[in-house]
């Protein structure tokens, strides 16, 4: 077994999902913002919102790698400060992002096959850690809903570091903080732009997977690099689809 760490991206890898986030759901947000004092119309709101994540994410790219993540729920409790309800803008900037989030998801679901595929590659030796660009209002609540939550060694959330793949710094942050040894560990992602890039340039072999959230502009797989047909020196794969079944059986071949 070449590979002892296998790292996850989630959604697109793991997790099909789908999201509107369109302007009736800031319509339906801005209502709770009323519900709380904090009267504001849905296009009002919206424009808060995105003009006080930039001010925040213009603050962040002086000190990180230009791949600032910010919490959802931070910039939301901010917003109603600045409405004048103080004495429990966090709660409620808590609950407006989980309310958000709620409205605009039409599905998440795991794409077949993934808990029986973590269960094997699980009993067959491998670490099993999961590296997601989320917000941890959100995501920590859908690997509850799917089960997911109790299938990695550690899950590691963009929002909580503040920075998101491709950055090195979040990498670094599971390689770093668990002793990892990097020539033995496997990234595995549906993007080339930040799972696989990022990896590259933290010192990690990867995976790609080119699945229907694979973004529509990134180049298509090159068979010569599929696990078990790539040569003996490879630390590039790629795999088409998200055969969760067939994919397990590779992983340890390579």
């Amino acid at each position: 077994m070449t590979y002892t760490d296998l790292i996850f991206d989630l959604y697109g890898t793991l997790v099909d999902i789908h999201t509107e986030e369109d302007d009736c759901v800031w319509e339906k947000t801005a209502i709770f913002f009323g519900f709380h004092g904090a009267r504001c119309t849905g296009p009002e709101l919206k424009q808060a919102f995105s003009e006080a994540m930039r001010e925040r994410e213009a603050e962040a790219g002086q000190s990180y790698e230009c791949f600032p993540d910010i919490p959802f729920e931070i910039v939301l409790a901010q917003l109603f400060r600045e409405r004048g309800i103080t004495d429990r803008a966090d709660d409620l900037g808590f609950q407006a992002a989980q309310l958000f989030r709620i409205l605009s998801l039409e599905y998440v679901k795991l794409y077949p096959g993934v808990m029986e595929a973590l269960d094997t590659l699980r009993k067959k030796g491998y670490r099993l850690w999961l590296l997601s660009n989320a917000q941890r209002v959100f995501t920590e609540y859908e690997l509850r809903h799917l089960g997911l939550g109790e299938q990695f060694d550690k899950v590691y959330i963009s929002s909580d570091y503040q920075c998101r793949k491709p950055d090195v710094r979040f990498f670094n942050a599971l390689i770093e903080e668990q002793g990892l040894d990097r020539g033995k560990c496997l990234m595995i992602g549906n993007d080339r732009m930040t799972d696989i890039a990022g990896a590259k340039n933290a010192g990690l072999a990867t995976l790609y997977m080119h699945t229907a959230l694979t973004p529509g502009d990134q180049a298509a797989v090159d068979p010569k690099k599929l696990p078990g047909v790539a040569p003996a020196d490879c630390r590039e794969f790629e795999f088409e689809g998200d055969d969760w079944a067939e994919l397990t059986r590779l992983i340890p071949e390579i």
